[in-house]
């Protein structure tokens, strides 16, 4: 069986979640043109890059190139655990279970610079109608 290639994979992988190349870029601290050639399988992501992109997808590094064409040499330097949830993901849940208050979130919303974060901010600040 022939492996994916982890350029094809992250560009799946993002557009699951609806960002765009940028969105993505903004949350890995490169340029557009960087997750271009990441995508389009013109360069070859470091490990710090395979990290961060493991805990915006979600998954473990180790998980994000198995089955890829990754190179061996670099897997094997990968970190077993890569983190997963955002702050505003935290505090979210905290929410919902009643755990943290309306203000906290405000407060949060104050700090919170990510599109998508703010908005989910900002639903959850919402009275129920």
């Amino acid at each position: 069986m022939a492996k994916e290639s982890l350029s094809r994979r992250v560009a799946k992988l993002r557009g699951e979640l609806g960002w765009t190349q940028q969105e993505l870029a903004d949350r890995l601290g490169m340029s557009r043109a960087a997750v271009s050639h990441l995508e389009g399988g013109l360069s070859v992501p470091s490990e710090r890059t395979v990290t961060l992109l493991a805990g915006i997808f979600t998954l473990e590094p180790h998980e994000l190139v198995k089955g890829t064409d990754y190179p061996i040499g670099k897997a094997e330097r990968l970190p077993v655990v890569a983190a997963r949830y955002t702050e505003v993901d935290l505090q979210l849940r905290l929410f919902a279970a009643g755990l943290v208050t309306t203000d906290d979130l405000r407060e949060l919303l104050d700090r919170t610079h990510d599109k998508r974060e703010r908005e989910a901010l900002e639903q959850a600040l919402r009275p129920p109608s």
